[in-house]
C-alpha cells in the first residue's frame, strides 16, 4: 500500500479541507486516510448515514427513489460541500465527497453491486460510478476497490496524480463524468439556496488562517469605503487570531435579492484593497451563524439594540433569548461599535443586555474607533445611488 501512502501524504499536504458522507461502503478509505499524518489538514468531518432513517434525515426529510444511486451521491456530495464551506478556514478550498454503496453482504443482494462517487468542489462536480462483477469477490474486496476509487476521487479534486486501479476487471468499467460551474453558474446557485457561500480571497501573498475563526464585518458595502476598513483592523486587533473578512447577503429581508452584476460590482471593491469578502444568501444574524459558525461578528450599537429588542421577535423576550443562546451554542459572538442613534453617539454600555447574553458582547472602546459617517451619506456626497439596498 505504498502507492496509496504516497497519494494520501500529497492529499494531505494539499490546501483542500474536506466533508465526507459516506454509506454502504469505502470504508477502509477513511482508516487509510486518518492513519496518514496531517490528516487534520484534509479531514474536517466523516459522516456515515448507514441506517435509512440516518440517511433521510440527513437528506432533510427526502426519500430517494434509490438510495444507492447517483442522484443521492450527488445530493451527499452538495450536503458535504456545504458542510465544508462552514467548517473551514475562510479560503481556503473546499471538497464535499458524497458516496453510496451496494456491495456484496448476507443475505445475498438481488440487484447489482455498484457504488457511486461524487466530490463537489466550488467550481467542479466530479462523478464516478462502477458496477462489479456479482461473486467474484467478498465484501472486503469490493470494500478495497470501492475505497481505491474513493481515494481517486478525493485526488482528483485535490490534484493529486493516482495511478489507474489494476484491481478491476476488463468487464468492470468505471464511469467517469466532471461537470464545471464558471462564477454566474455559482451565483445562481447562491440565490437560489444551492450553496450557502461563495467566499473570494483576494489577500496578497500566501495567507494561511491562524485558526478556523472568523472576524465578520457584514454590510452591504455600497460603496466600500475607509471606515470600514479601518473598523475591520481595529476589530481583529482585539480578536487577535480570528480571521479577518468582510461579509454580504444577496438576499435582503425587505428589498430584492441583488443581481449578479451587482454582486460582481461589489466583490471588485475587495480586490482592489486585496480583501476577502464573503457572500451568502442570509440576512439574519442568527441565520448568518447557523453558515457561519464560530464567528466574531462586528455590528453597530445601533444593531446591538434590536438583536436585544423582544420587539423583533414578537415582543417575545424568551424568542428572543432562544435565538441568541443559539447563536452563542454556534460559538458566535459579536463585538460593538459605537453608533449614531437617535442623533446620540451610543456604545453598548448605553443598553440593557440580558444577563444570559452579556458574555455575548464585547465593545470596542470609543478611543480605538469612531467614524460617524455612513455609506449612505457617502452616496449622497457622491451624487445619489439607485442601489436596492440602499
Amino acid at each position: 500500500m505504498e502507492a496509496v501512502r504516497g497519494v494520501i501524504e500529497a492529499i494531505h499536504s494539499s490546501p483542500t479541507q474536506a466533508v465526507l458522507y459516506l454509506s454502504g461502503g469505502a470504508s477502509q478509505a477513511l482508516g487509510w486516510l486518518m492513519s496518514v499524518p496531517r490528516a487534520s489538514s484534509t479531514i474536517l468531518e466523516v459522516v456515515v448515514p448507514y441506517s435509512r432513517a440516518s440517511m433521510v434525515q440527513l437528506l432533510r426529510g427526502k426519500v430517494p427513489k434509490s438510495f444507492t444511486s447517483q442522484e443521492t451521491s450527488d445530493e451527499l456530495s452538495l450536503l458535504a460541500y456545504n458542510r465544508a464551506l462552514k467548517l473551514a478556514m475562510t479560503g481556503m478550498p473546499v471538497l464535499g465527497i458524497g458516496f453510496v454503496g451496494a456491495l456484496a453482504s448476507i443475505p445475498p443482494k438481488h440487484g447489482d453491486h455498484r457504488c457511486y462517487i461524487s466530490a463537489r468542489t466550488s467550481e467542479r462536480m466530479w462523478r464516478y460510478h462502477v458496477v462489479l462483477s456479482k461473486g467474484l469477490r467478498d465484501r472486503k474486496e469490493e470494500d478495497t476497490l470501492s475505497s481505491q476509487l474513493l481515494l481517486k476521487g478525493i485526488a482528483n479534486a485535490c490534484k493529486v496524480s493516482m495511478e489507474s486501479i489494476r484491481e478491476f476487471c476488463d468487464n468492470e468499467v468505471i464511469e467517469e463524468s466532471e461537470e464545471s460551474y464558471d462564477e454566474d453558474q455559482q451565483l445562481e446557485q447562491l440565490l437560489s439556496g444551492q450553496i450557502c457561500m461563495k467566499v473570494y480571497s483576494f489577500e496578497k501573498g500566501i495567507h494561511v488562517p491562524k485558526s478556523g475563526r472568523r472576524v465578520i464585518l457584514s454590510g452591504s458595502f455600497n460603496p466600500l469605503h475607509e471606515g470600514h476598513l479601518k473598523l475591520l483592523e481595529v476589530a481583529s486587533s482585539i480578536s487577535k487570531d480570528g480571521f479577518p473578512c468582510f461579509e454580504i447577503s444577496a438576499i435582503n429581508a425587505d428589498k430584492p435579492p441583488l443581481t449578479l452584476k451587482q454582486i460582481k460590482d461589489r466583490v471588485k471593491q475587495f480586490e482592489a484593497v486585496g480583501k476577502t469578502v464573503i457572500i451568502t444568501n442570509q440576512p439574519y444574524f442568527y441565520k448568518k451563524a447557523e453558515v457561519l459558525p464560530d464567528s466574531t461578528f462586528i455590528i453597530g450599537a445601533d444593531t446591538a439594540a434590536r438583536l436585544i429588542d423582544p420587539k423583533y421577535y414578537d415582543n417575545n423576550s424568551e424568542r428572543m433569548l432562544e435565538v441568541l443562546l443559539g447563536v452563542k451554542q454556534l460559538g458566535c459572538n459579536f463585538l460593538v461599535g459605537g453608533r449614531i442613534v437617535d442623533d446620540t453617539f451610543k456604545v453598548l454600555s448605553d443598553f440593557d443586555v440580558p444577563e444570559q447574553l452579556r458574555d455575548m458582547f464585547l465593545s470596542i472602546p470609543e478611543g480605538l474607533f469612531r467614524m460617524d459617517i455612513s455609506s449612505t451619506e457617502i452616496r449622497a456626497k457622491l451624487g445619489g445611488c439607485t442601489d436596492p439596498l440602499g
